[in-house]
């Protein structure tokens, strides 16, 4: 369970409070500007911010940051690459042990395996959002933070990243805080919808 009361950023962001179990997904929407890329960032104790959450009933407090920033993991809209080389982001992934996982995971985002020997400027920005997805998604975290990340896809991509996120909530009872703007994406996978507003917010 992923529980949020209060959580706020000064002038910037408005009191936001929520409760996800095992398998939910919070859609976030609104205007430019009403801080959803904000709340993401601080839920994922990357903003200062105000207000407390829980994972499992454990304050974020009693977390080190980089531990709860593994199993509260942000997906930001822009995508990082700190290599030339698309494997080398997946140092722990394609080891022995995961590659079964990794091409399982690729062939259901449509990519073929072969893209891991590419290097990361031949990648287009919907394959550098898959990708980026499923690095992500290789260290377990119990909580996505989802920000904009089917935003430079096509349909069928979306979908599939739809049923990838699904299918990853169900197998490791794992939740999901997703902003979009796609009303019938947020119809066909919300639990809650958020709306957020210059100063306000509406669950």
């Amino acid at each position: 369970m992923f529980r949020v009361e209060e959580l706020a950023i000064d002038a910037l962001l408005a009191p936001v409070s929520f409760t996800l179990a095992e398998q939910e997904v919070l859609m976030v929407s609104g205007v430019s500007g009403s801080g959803k890329s904000l709340l993401l960032r601080a839920l994922a104790d990357l903003e200062p911010h105000s207000g407390q959450a829980w994972l499992n009933a454990e304050k974020q407090s009693v977390f080190p940051p980089p531990v709860w920033r593994r199993q509260v993991m942000w997906f930001p809209a822009e995508t990082a690459w700190w290599d030339d080389s698309v494997e080398a982001h997946y140092p722990d992934a394609v080891t022995e042990k995961d590659s079964d996982w990794l091409v399982s995971g690729l062939a259901a985002l449509g990519l073929p395996k072969s893209i891991l020997k590419q290097p990361v400027t031949a990648l287009s920005s919907g394959e550098k959002q898959r990708l980026a997805l499923l690095r992500g998604l290789a260290f377990q975290p119990k909580v996505l933070l989802l920000d904009e990340v089917t935003a430079n896809l096509d349909p069928d991509s979306t979908l599939a990243v739809e049923v990838l996120v699904q299918s990853y909530l169900a197998e490791q009872q794992a939740c999901a805080v997703w902003v979009s703007h796609d009303p019938a994406q947020a119809e066909r996978l919300a639990s809650q919808q958020l709306v957020l507003s210059k100063g306000s917010t509406t669950l």
